[in-house]
């Protein structure tokens, strides 16, 4: 994904930080998605692309915390950066125990906004190609037969051919040809392999 695609979200009451922001972004050629309060954005359309949010703390509604928390509960994991005129250390651990990127004071120094919004995308970028990969994984397994999905789910959880052939009710042939396809449509190099991709698809 090209950083042109890339989405940064701002939630602000003051529409004067919000329409500075966005100037600030468009420099490094980022598109920015303006709100006026957490609300507004929780009933907006979700971003595909990679995105990260910059929220103020204090807002109308929704406290940038209480988004934050929010965020959670509804399983989305955009990642967050705080930006606040009226920060506290308290307020600042909480937030970064909740997973914040960054809890930045005003006035923002351009530069630490930046960089903190660049760690923001490259984590996402890394969350959106994991969702990725973990989706082909699930596709594959879609494809196995049922009887191949139940060899192998045997087979990571550590049976021999022997034990499978017993538990499922079939010869030993029968359980290395399922074996071989499992390996084949999984595209798994080795038993090893195999588990760590049925430990994904479960995760």
């Amino acid at each position: 994904m090209s950083e042109a695609q890339a989405l940064v979200v701002v939630i602000d009451d003051d529409p004067d930080i919000r329409n500075a922001l966005q100037g600030l972004l468009e420099t490094v050629d980022l598109q920015a998605a303006l709100f006026a309060t957490a609300s507004e954005f929780l009933a907006s359309k979700r971003p595909q692309g990679p995105c990260c949010i910059v929220v103020d703390v204090r807002l109308p509604g929704l406290s940038g915390l209480d988004f934050q928390q929010q965020l959670a509960r509804e399983n989305i994991p955009i990642p967050v950066i705080f930006i606040t005129g009226h920060g506290d250390i308290p307020m600042s651990v909480r937030a970064m125990k909740a997973g914040a990127v960054e809890f930045l004071t005003k006035p923002l120094r351009d530069q630490d906004l930046l960089d903190a919004i660049q760690a923001a995308l490259r984590h996402d970028r890394a969350r959106l190609e994991d969702e990725r990969k973990v989706a082909d994984l699930r596709n594959r397994h879609d494809s196995l037969t049922a009887r191949e999905r139940e060899v192998m789910e045997l087979l990571v959880s550590g049976r021999v051919n022997k034990q499978i052939a017993a538990e499922a009710g079939i010869s030993e042939v029968t359980v290395r040809l399922h074996r071989g396809q499992i390996m084949r449509k999984m595209r798994a190099s080795s038993l090893a392999d195999l588990i760590r991709i049925a430990d994904k698809i479960k995760s």
